[in-house]
């Protein structure tokens, strides 16, 4: 299995950028499918992106795709979620997540398909 920490979290102000970070400990990284999740105070995890192992797909949630980038280097093991423009509702505790996976294009949008988890970064949005 792959040990993954993120890094990158932090307060902010509304409209400003984050990018978060997540490192993987396996050099098998390029053959999981990784993702973004998020969970606010009192919610439920929420799916945020996917890429494929790769990297030449991705896909996110609606209200995400507009303002996040999600993309990986799987020559430094690493995982990368750009955030722009953000919102205070985009305050949350971040994970990554990976899962393992036979096609290459293969896109996971449920928890459940993710079998190692980071311990998450959290991002606070100031209004």
């Amino acid at each position: 299995q792959v040990q993954l920490v993120e890094s990158g979290g932090g307060l902010v102000q509304a409209g400003d950028s984050l990018r978060l970070s997540c490192a993987a400990s396996a050099r098998t990284f390029s053959t999981y499918v990784m993702g973004w999740f998020r969970q606010a105070p009192g919610k439920e995890r929420e799916f945020v992106a996917t890429i494929s192992k790769s990297g030449r797909t991705t896909y996110y949630a609606d209200s995400m795709k507009a303002r996040f980038t999600m993309s990986r280097d799987n020559s430094k093991n690493t995982l990368y979620l750009q955030m722009n423009s953000l919102k205070p509702e985009d305050t949350a505790v971040y994970y990554c997540a990976a899962g393992a996976a036979q096609l290459s294009g293969t896109l996971y949008y449920n928890s459940r398909e993710y079998a190692c988890w980071g311990q998450g970064s959290k991002v606070t949005v100031s209004a």
